[in-house]
């Protein structure tokens, strides 16, 4: 059984074309459960229309307070009754084969409990803008050579790859990822299922742009603004604690992600120390001396340890900003 968890919030600007994707599949899903949080435009007309004229089942939820777009995915992917879920946001497009592709990796491949894919970015007209989502966030051919080579979980530590809108995974793998954590602000719902079951390998990739992702201003999550590169003048200029500040944010959420995954315990511990690793450069980094000459002893001291790497992978920058800036 195939089902689909369609989040929904004041989504009628693009809900339709995504419906229709999913009507015009190759192979028929058998439901599509709706969580929708807190609509107030033409949402629900939209979906009850849209239900009335397609073969399988359509069961619409209305939550009565506002979840929260994690909160919100785990209560729809509870309410699903498929053997197989195709996560699904109200503002892409599938393509034709997407539940045809996923289906049938999953089926061959039962000891796999997830798979995602790669994305065509689109825009607010559903126009290709020639990007993909893998090259928004960086998922190389060398980093999916290493996610290929058990090192999956590594990659995510560093950034989140996967996007929950071309996600497919086994109803059976939720009871031991449910309740999905909120403390820590970055980790989203997919986010979340990803890191968890790649510590177990137990999720994969197809390679080809299933959906197309719509990029736009007004959706809830998403890969946001780019971050502007910092001058070489505001560099030297910028306060110290302006610039320890997203270091010792990384720290913090790095310790609080260790706390939590270590308390997991299908989570072999030894997949752990590069995130345990990686705390403690992000925690020197961010309490390195104000003297420039006493900060270069433990900057070289973490260049010899090759942790630069968590920084960046040309970590001469991150350690000759620890010393000057």
């Amino acid at each position: 059984m195939i089902s689909v968890a369609l989040c929904t919030y004041n989504g009628e600007k693009y809900l339709s074309e995504q419906l229709e994707s999913i009507r015009q599949q190759s192979v028929r899903v058998d439901e599509v459960v709706v969580c929708d949080d807190g609509s107030q435009d033409g949402t629900f007309d939209i979906l009850e229309k849209w239900a009335a004229k397609v073969n399988f089942d359509v069961r619409v939820h209305k939550n009565v307070t506002n979840l929260g777009s994690t909160k919100n995915f785990e209560k729809c992917l509870s309410l699903c009754r498929g053997d197989i879920i195709f996560c699904c946001d109200q503002d892409d497009a599938w393509r034709s084969d997407r539940v045809e592709k996923q289906t049938k990796y999953l089926r061959d491949h039962p000891d796999i409990d997830a798979v995602f894919s790669n994305a065509r970015v689109i825009d607010d007209d559903s126009r290709p803008t020639g990007s993909t989502i893998w090259q928004e966030v960086q998922f190389t051919a060398g980093q999916r050579q290493r996610w290929q080579s058990g090192k999956a979980h590594e990659i995510l530590f560093g950034g989140f790859v996967v996007t929950g809108a071309t996600l497919a995974l086994r109803r059976s793998c939720l009871e031991r990822l449910t309740p999905f954590p909120t403390h820590i602000p970055q980790l989203i719902h997919d986010a979340w299922i990803a890191l968890a079951l790649s510590l177990e390998l137990k999720i994969d990739f197809i390679a080809e742009p299933l959906i197309s992702y719509r990029m736009h201003a007004s959706q809830q999550v998403g890969f946001g603004p780019q971050m502007e590169a910092v001058s070489l003048k505001e560099r030297l200029r910028r306060s110290r604690a302006k610039k320890l500040a997203p270091i010792q944010e990384k720290a913090e959420n790095a310790h609080e992600l260790y706390v939590l995954l270590r308390e997991l315990p299908f989570v072999p511990r030894e997949k752990l120390i590069n995130l345990f690793l990686l705390h403690k450069h992000f925690q020197r980094r961010a309490t390195l001396p104000q003297n420039r000459l006493l900060r270069v002893a433990p900057v070289l001291k973490e260049v010899f340890a090759d942790r630069y790497k968590f920084s960046s992978n040309h970590w001469w920058l991150p350690a000759l900003g620890d010393i000057l800036e």
